[in-house]
């Protein structure tokens, strides 16, 4: 008994069929399992947020400003008047000077920076 030669490539045919339809049936049983497992884990959302916040303050009694301001008061008060006047205003220079450069500190560390910080939702 021959066999025609049509039977064998519709055989291998048939059966490249039927491995591609359970592989691929496989295959959707795989996705739709990994479908509802990435849906019931939630993934927190994050984002970058610019929050402006004070700069670090290294002389918070502003020791420095006080002490370069009475100096350079002082030394210009001194330029001016003569004999007692002269005393009286260095005194008054270095005090003016003083209250100047506590004020220019002051105003110097109130300032601020923006900052880039990572926030996630819960």
């Amino acid at each position: 008994m021959r066999r025609s030669r049509t039977f064998v490539p519709a055989l291998i045919l048939g059966a490249l069929g039927l491995a591609l339809t359970s592989n691929a049936a496989a295959w959707q049983t795989k996705s739709s399992t990994a479908a509802k497992s990435s849906t019931s884990t939630k993934r927190p959302r994050c984002y970058d947020v610019e929050v402006e916040k004070p700069k670090e303050v290294k002389d918070e009694h502003k020791i420095t400003g006080t002490v370069v301001g009475g100096l350079a008061g002082g030394l210009l008060g001194n330029q001016v008047g003569g004999g007692s006047g002269k005393k009286i205003a260095t005194a008054a220079g270095a005090v003016g000077g003083a209250f100047a450069g506590r004020k220019i500190q002051d105003n110097q560390q109130k300032k601020t920076e923006t900052v880039v910080e990572r926030r996630c939702d819960p």
